[in-house]
């Protein structure tokens, strides 16, 4: 996957194709929110799944309804890079499967 780091202006660009993703602090983040906690874990173990077929990881962090992920490329300086995106983009994907919003 590409490491190089995405200028401002190419984040904000790609940002507009992921409604509900959003930049701070050097990575992109959203909030899913779910039926329950069993839920909201299914999603984290399919995410993780498709991190590991990238062999790109983000931060998830699960709450009773909620998944949050949040991701920079470390390779590159943990800067956001279409690596970023492409996950982001496989996250998006996925989510409705499991009636996430």
């Amino acid at each position: 996957m590409a490491d190089e780091p995405l200028s401002q202006k190419e984040i904000e660009d790609r940002l507009r194709e992921l409604p509900g993703w959003s930049f701070e602090d050097d990575r992109i983040t959203r909030t899913y929110r779910l039926a329950g906690h069993v839920a909201a874990s299914a999603l984290v173990a399919h995410i993780a799944s498709v991190q590991d077929e990238l062999n790109h990881h983000s931060d998830l962090t699960l709450g009773y309804n909620t998944v949050r992920v949040a991701m920079n490329t470390h390779s590159a300086g943990d800067a956001v890079t279409e690596a970023d995106f492409t996950l982001a983009e496989r996250i998006e994907a996925l989510a409705p499967a499991h009636r996430a919003s």
